[in-house]
């Protein structure tokens, strides 16, 4: 089969298209035939080094679909022809086929593309960890969701105002704030305007928003903590650097500054995004867009595009 390989860490330059053998199912273990794969900014940190040491070569990528192709002893769940997406591998997902644990495999209803279903596991499953288990997000609350346009920032749109909370979104184009909208916020704003807090504040009716989802931490941080109502939660999905805070933001409203990875989540809180998620694929609150799709020789392309500002919607690489 085909697949990318990584022999050194390094730009997008290091990911190779190269023959590689055909894994096999051993116990436990599900081999799923690939039909599309979801690029994710974390498969760029990977790629680059960021997140620890690796066994080289290895093939990069967390989200995908396809077909069930073979099942391993003592897999009970699933059989060969089974539509799937996966949240996790253990061979890496840029390739024709892949090897999965039997509970990184979920069903994928038909009426949902296998280039949709790519886009779940980590964008939606990051939404949701941080909205419901996070931080606890409840109907009547108001989140504002930075960087809406994106994989993350549109399930969280999507997941929110299903969850009955008032959702607002920024964008910082024309085009990502109609997106935003699109997917059911009740407002996009742009984060770059200058009279953006006003905006904000004017819509809260001057109280400031009870929860935020940070996608870039390094750059919006600071200004959050100004934006929360009294015992507000900021959640960081993603940051890129460093930046300093004024503490007394938060304590004079008492507010929380939470972390979060998706590594983290427990086998119970994976169960319970997993199961949330294929209710919101079949009663059609969870709508994944896609922005590109890409054959997978167009993996460097995809890693350079996934990190570029004003991304609309998931990048898909079809093997």
């Amino acid at each position: 089969m085909q697949g990318i390989r990584v022999h050194q860490f390094g730009g997008p330059e290091v990911l190779k298209l190269e023959e590689v053998p055909d894994p096999k199912p051993e116990p436990g273990q599900v081999l799923v035939r690939v039909k599309a794969i979801g690029v994710n900014p974390v498969d760029t940190y990977i790629r680059a080094g960021w997140y620890g040491e690796r066994q080289f070569p290895f093939t990069p990528g967390v989200d995908a679909a396809g077909v069930v192709e073979a099942a391993g002893e003592g897999v009970t769940r699933l059989r060969p022809g089974h539509r799937v997406y996966t949240a996790g591998s253990l061979t890496g997902t840029y390739a024709q086929y892949m090897l999965c644990n039997e509970n990184q495999v979920h069903a994928l209803p038909e009426k949902i593309t296998f280039a949709q279903g790519a886009t779940l596991g980590v964008p939606y499953g990051t939404a949701y960890y941080a909205l419901f288990i996070r931080t606890s997000a409840k109907a009547a609350e108001t989140v504002l969701v930075h960087g809406a346009s994106g994989g993350v920032g549109i399930a969280a749109v999507q997941l929110a105002r299903a969850a009955g909370l008032t959702v607002i979104g920024t964008a910082g184009t024309d085009q990502g704030r109609r997106l935003v909208a699109e997917q059911g916020a009740h407002h996009a704003l742009d984060h770059h305007a200058a009279d953006f807090l006003r905006q904000l504040m004017q819509l809260t009716g001057g109280r400031g928003v009870d929860l935020i989802l940070e996608m870039l931490a390094n750059v919006n941080l600071a200004k959050d903590l100004g934006l929360l109502a009294k015992f507000g939660r900021v959640v960081v999905v993603g940051s890129r650097g460093r930046i300093e805070i004024d503490p007394r933001d938060a304590m004079s409203r008492t507010a929380c500054i939470l972390g979060m990875t998706l590594m983290n989540a427990s086998e119970a809180d994976l169960k319970q995004i997993h199961a949330a998620l294929l209710a919101g694929l079949e009663n059609g609150t969870i709508r994944p867009v896609i922005r590109k799709e890409m054959p997978l020789a167009d993996a460097p392309r995809a890693h350079r595009e996934i990190l570029e500002p004003g991304s609309h919607g998931k990048i898909v690489l079809i093997p």
